[in-house]
């Protein structure tokens, strides 16, 4: 465990979803608006003019309008937040040379040294950083300083309730802060472990560090130990630019609407796979183990799963499967809410085996083809090129095909 005193920061964007529509229309700026997670859905970002007026995070759509009718309520458009993100992203690592993406709207920025590049002592490169973000991408963010991830991580949370949106956790008020802050407040720390710690009668953070390292180990396993040395300043874990491969990919979302329709389904999932497939390539990687799901209006799951005999990572022969499953699961007259693709068994490019009786041709003609899509896509965004389903409203379960690779 490093006890050098680096100076790390947490950039988390505020509101990021709503901050996104805002951005695209300055409308929409100053006023209640919340973001749902498809029309029928529950709310999953608000402005603070929205969490003043009442609206309550994950509230579903037909509440927050009957009891807050003059709020903004906006279906969320995932590839304007994940342009955005990118957009942040790309101007932290022009800032920084090493930043760790933690999520869509949050990363870890090392801000050691950074002093002595900009001249300014770390609080005003943190307000700096914070204005060129805003001006630059019209994004507002909040900014936690201190010597460990864990504290940038609480510093930031009250950096959100600070008037100049950054806060930073100094070396020798570390233990004042801790005694100010319970324990549920602490990142890593969820519900279970949260009763754990206070049957122990641990209520406060500067009370778990308290505790012994054998006391630790013994009730919470290493993950007690980091956590009392991150508190303490230590940084236990540094900020890498690795970004760690993912062992599987996951593409869900609740359909448009409840529908029985097998071809409204179907183009829903071709979405999903393309999403997945589309990762699988940028990221040099094949998955081994294919997974469809459908969950019914009445929340109850329908799931099939397929080992390959080989890996892919292409549309075409994802859907083919998918499809397969889908017919095996799927229940003509029964409405469903939701759909969903799981990619797993992921391999990558430097560890793929070779196959005896594989078909060259056949794969480099995939290679180009693919190769084609993704550029198209660079070129003239997203879904450029689509495949899909007819959908006939009179014949709800119709299959027809209208294109497909």
């Amino acid at each position: 465990m490093s006890k050098n005193k680096n100076v790390i920061a947490l950039v988390d964007c505020d509101s990021f979803f709503v901050c996104c529509e805002q951005k695209v229309n300055p409308e929409l700026k100053g006023k209640p608006v919340s973001v749902i997670s498809n029309k029928d859905g529950c709310v999953i970002s608000r402005s603070r003019e929205a969490k003043k007026l009442g609206v309550r995070m994950g509230e579903p759509l037909f509440m927050a309008k009957k009891e807050h009718p003059k709020g903004i309520y906006i279906v969320a458009n995932h590839e304007l937040y994940s342009k955005t993100s990118h957009e942040v992203m790309a101007l932290l690592k022009d800032f920084s040379p090493t930043v760790e993406i933690y999520s869509v709207d949050e990363a870890f920025v090392d801000f050691t040294g950074l002093s002595k590049l900009y001249k300014m002592d770390y609080m005003e490169l943190a307000r700096y950083l914070r204005q060129k973000i805003k001006d630059e991408l019209d994004i507002s963010v909040s900014i936690g300083l201190s010597s460990s991830k864990t504290l940038a991580k609480l510093a930031s949370d009250k950096a959100k309730t600070n008037n100049c949106g950054v806060y930073r956790i100094n070396s020798g008020y570390i233990k004042e802060e801790l005694k100010n802050t319970s324990i549920d407040e602490i990142w890593g720390i969820g519900r279970n472990l949260t009763k754990l710690l206070h049957s122990s009668g641990i209520i406060t953070a500067y009370e778990l560090v308290s505790q012994s390292d054998i006391w630790l180990d013994t009730k919470i396993g290493i993950r007690g130990l980091e956590m009392k040395h991150e508190l303490l300043g230590e940084t236990v874990s540094p900020v890498t630019n690795y970004v760690k491969p993912p062992k599987s990919i996951q593409n869900t979302r609740a359909l448009g609407k409840f529908t029985s329709d097998i071809n409204y389904i179907k183009n829903e999932l071709n979405i999903h796979i393309h999403r997945g497939c589309s990762k699988l390539r940028y990221l040099g990687a094949k998955a081994n183990i294919i997974s469809v799901m459908l969950r019914t209006k009445d929340f109850k799951v329908f799931y099939k799963k397929k080992v390959l005999d080989k890996p892919t990572c292409y549309e075409w022969e994802v859907s083919d499967i998918i499809f397969e499953m889908l017919n095996e699961i799927y229940i003509p007259n029964i409405l469903y809410r939701s759909s969903g693709v799981v990619l797993e068994g992921i391999t990558y490019d430097s560890g793929e085996q070779l196959y005896l009786f594989a078909d060259n041709n056949t794969d480099t003609k995939n290679q180009k083809l693919a190769a084609c899509l993704d550029k198209l896509e660079s070129r003239f965004g997203k879904n450029v090129v689509k495949t899909g389903f007819v959908i006939h409203k009179d014949e709800p379960n119709s299959q027809e095909v209208v294109k497909k690779f």
